[in-house]
């Protein structure tokens, strides 16, 4: 595979994503970082960006809830270029009916080159890295050059 660079923008397109168990932790995290957050453009599946939303106020694009589709309707998301950076609390301790989706998400995310936190630690450290709030180069898959590769 061919890579390419481009250039995640100062102002983020974040995905925030919880399961049931991790929706307190991901909501008192928002809250903690509402003035940050509130710098970005802000996504979430189904629950999560209720909850969230009615904790902050924050102004967020709610998607499908995550057993229904909306795991992988962020994966789209994520491979068209409309999400930059994930934040998913997930529950290790949960077995979910949907985890085949959840896996297909974060492999998404690590061939998309984009960071992910899974954990309240994990994206307080990401949050305090200047790069949160900056432009930064990241490595893409050329899916154009593959593509016309593949044709010949």
């Amino acid at each position: 595979m061919e890579f390419k660079n481009v250039t995640l923008p100062a102002k983020k397109s974040i995905a925030l994503v919880a399961h049931d168990n991790k929706k307190k932790d991901l909501v008192a995290w928002c809250t903690k970082h509402r003035e940050t957050l509130s710098q970005h453009n802000l996504y979430a599946t189904g629950t999560t960006g209720t909850v969230i939303g009615e904790a902050t106020e924050l102004p967020i694009t709610r998607l499908i809830s995550g057993p229904l589709g909306g795991d992988q309707q962020v994966g789209s998301l994520i491979t068209e270029g409309k999400v930059d950076f994930l934040i998913f609390f997930w529950d290790p301790f949960e077995p979910m009916p949907h985890d085949p989706d959840v896996k297909a998400l974060l492999r998404i995310a690590a061939v998309w080159n984009i960071p992910v936190a899974c954990n309240q630690i994990s994206a307080d450290f990401m949050v305090a890295s200047p790069l949160f709030n900056n432009t930064v180069e990241r490595s893409i898959p050329d899916y154009e050059r593959y593509m016309s590769m593949r044709a010949r």
